[in-house]
């Protein structure tokens, strides 16, 4: 898990956290974001500009704080999706009828991560080698995934209000990639929401996502007793069957 480069909360900036997450590096700084939404606001400025600079519609749009950032660190989808195109990625909403959504419905391990989004705060989920990690910045720590659980888990987010995004394109090479697709790695205990996100402006998330954590727990649990009573099934059949190999052979 070492490996894994995982940044935690700090303020608000879970944009910056989700990309840096994502690309497995600390590519981008807030400072980086900053200079990318004021050309996401100059560029919206010259396409309302068009229709006129007289327009009531025009004044009340310069007049009104970015959309595409605040004070706080909130950086919007625009400026994620300009970043990504520095590295040639891109993103497809995960419930758009484009193709690769439709696969990602059917086989959500068919795609690399996905970028999730709930009240201003983002989170990746990425394949890291061989096995799916939630690197949500809340968490103290990443959050290893069953393939199995994807589905389930990424279905879980959409009812409880997340919008996801699909991330396609090369990523850049990393360490973490390449040294886990040789190996897997084992979580015993699950990670909590970390002290830092408790004492932010991100207290209102932290129940949601717990939430999402424990039932996770839960399913785990679940999965576990019925593969353990499907086996104690199976040893108690082979068990009558042996014993009526023995009883018709002494029959003999």
């Amino acid at each position: 898990m070492d490996l894994i480069f995982h940044e935690k909360q700090e303020g608000q900036l879970c944009a910056k956290h989700c990309l840096n997450s994502l690309l497995q590096g600390p590519y981008f700084t807030e400072v980086d974001l900053a200079s990318i939404a004021k050309l996401v606001d100059d560029e919206e400025k010259k396409k309302m500009a068009e229709g006129g600079e007289n327009r009531e519609g025009y004044l009340q749009f310069i007049a009104s704080p970015s959309s595409n950032m605040d004070d706080s660190g909130y950086f919007s989808i625009q400026v994620i999706a300009n970043a990504l195109k520095v590295w040639n990625l891109d993103l497809i909403p995960y419930k758009s009828k484009n193709p690769i959504a439709e696969m990602a419905r059917i086989d959500p391990t068919s795609q690399k991560c996905y970028i999730c989004n709930y009240r201003d705060h983002w989170f990746t989920i990425r394949k890291i080698g061989q096995q799916w990690f939630n690197l949500n910045s809340l968490l103290n720590a990443p959050e290893l995934i069953s393939d199995t659980y994807l589905s389930l888990f990424l279905a879980q987010l959409i009812a409880e209000g997340y919008s996801i995004f699909i991330v396609t394109g090369d990523l850049p090479s990393c360490e973490s990639d390449q040294v886990l697709s040789t190996m897997r790695v084992e979580q015993k205990a699950k990670p909590r929401v970390d002290d830092i996100a408790k004492s932010n402006e991100l207290r209102e998330k932290i129940p949601e996502m717990q939430k999402i954590i424990d039932e996770e727990d839960q399913q785990d649990t679940a999965l576990q007793r019925a593969i353990q009573a499907s086996l104690q099934t199976n040893m108690d059949e082979e068990q009558r069957q042996i014993q009526a190999a023995i009883a018709m052979s002494l029959e003999q």
